[in-house]
């Protein structure tokens, strides 16, 4: 994994989360077991939500199945370059209507990213490499893989276990290491009323 050296934090900060990084080097030997598969969904089944609606949805993915070359398909070359190496692909969804009563819930992509944030923890806490990823066409990937116009495409996600970097491109294996982050000052807004 790289250096995690470049990061400094200011106030004790729980160790999962200071490790915490989206590599991109993927054991592709290495298959995702369903144990650790299972754990990290379910980890993100206790995000908290509005009205316990847990909007959130997850495509999943495994690597060789028509699903995964569909999703690939979908993906900016920069991503592609790497990601079909992970074990599994995921496609975050949010519904868009609460259950209940049919209505907009303007929380589920709020929501939804708080569930993906416990799925990254609970990665982390078992060795699973989680990695976010924007570059995509969602458009083609609702039609590629039939997703119905009330759920959100939000994001998609590489899951694996750690590898070593060397078989990436060197465009790629340059980035391959944990950015750093504003000082909390930078980001905390206090209005003066």
């Amino acid at each position: 994994m790289g250096s995690l050296e470049n990061r400094v934090f200011e106030h004790d900060v729980m160790e999962i989360v200071q490790t915490r990084w989206s590599s991109r080097a993927f054991d592709r030997e290495r298959k995702l077991s369903e144990e650790d598969l299972g754990a990290v969904l379910e980890a993100a089944t206790y995000a908290p939500n509005c009205f316990n609606e847990q909007p959130w949805r997850w495509v999943v993915a495994r690597q060789g199945s028509p699903a995964f070359e569909a999703i690939v398909s979908t993906m900016t070359p920069c991503n592609q370059a790497w990601a079909p190496e992970a074990s599994v692909l995921l496609v975050m969804l949010s519904k868009q209507t609460f259950s209940y009563n049919n209505q907009p819930n303007r929380f589920a992509r709020f929501d939804t990213g708080t569930a993906w944030g416990y799925l990254t923890l609970e990665a982390q806490s078992r060795g699973v490499l989680a990695h976010g990823m924007g570059g995509f066409k969602p458009d083609e990937l609702r039609n590629r893989l039939g997703i119905p116009a009330d759920f959100e495409i939000v994001a998609l996600a590489a899951l694996g276990y750690y590898g070593s970097p060397d078989y990436l491109p060197d465009s790629v294996k340059a980035k391959e290491k944990p950015n750093p982050r504003k000082p909390v000052v930078e980001v905390i807004f206090t209005p003066e009323i």
